[in-house]
C-alpha cells in the first residue's frame, strides 16, 4: 500500500517540479529565447577575456549560455564558485569587467545584480564597468567583447 502511494508521488513530481522550481537567473530567462539552430557551430561565440596576469585569450561560448559558464569553461574562473548561476546563491566571485564599447549591447543591471556588487566591492562603491558573468547571456552580437577577469578579493583567497 505504502508502495503504491510512494509511486504516485514519484509520478507527480516532474510536472510539479516545473512550477515549483524556478531560477531568477540569466540563464532561466534566457531560456525561452532559445536559438533557432540546433548545430552547435552556429552557435558559438568567441570572446576576449584578459586574465588576471594581464594576458588576453580568446575564449569560446555558446549563445545562449551564460558568460560565467563561457569562463570556467576556459579554466578562467572557478567552476565551484558560482551555484547554480542563481542571484540567490551568488557571492559576486564571478564578478567580470565589461569594456566600455560593449556596455550598449549588454542588457542593464539588474537591481539584484547590483545590490551583491555594492555589497561584495571593496570599498562599497560601485565599478561601472562590473557585472556578474552569470547574469549575462552570449548573443551573438557579443561576437569579440573584452572581459577582464578582477584580481581575488582578499576574502576569496583560500
Amino acid at each position: 500500500m505504502a508502495m503504491t502511494s510512494l509511486r504516485s508521488q514519484i509520478h507527480r513530481l516532474p510536472s510539479l517540479s516545473k512550477s515549483l522550481i524556478s531560477r531568477s537567473s540569466a540563464t532561466a530567462a534566457a531560456s525561452t529565447t532559445t536559438c533557432p539552430s540546433k548545430k552547435v557551430s552556429d552557435r558559438l561565440v568567441k570572446l576576449f577575456a584578459i586574465d588576471v596576469d594581464g594576458r588576453k585569450r580568446e575564449i569560446v561560448g555558446l549563445a545562449g549560455h551564460t558568460l560565467l559558464k563561457a569562463l570556467a569553461n576556459n579554466g578562467l574562473i572557478d567552476p565551484a564558485s558560482h551555484r547554480l548561476e542563481d542571484i540567490e546563491a551568488c557571492s559576486s566571485e564571478c564578478e567580470v569587467n565589461i569594456a566600455q564599447e560593449w556596455f550598449d549591447k549588454l542588457p542593464p543591471r539588474t537591481y539584484d545584480e547590483e545590490y551583491l556588487l555594492k555589497k561584495y566591492a571593496r570599498a562599497r562603491v560601485l565599478n561601472k564597468h562590473s557585472r556578474l558573468g552569470c547574469q549575462i547571456v552570449l548573443t551573438d552580437e557579443l561576437q569579440g567583447m573584452v572581459v577582464a577577469i578582477p584580481e581575488a578579493k582578499p576574502w576569496d583567497i583560500p
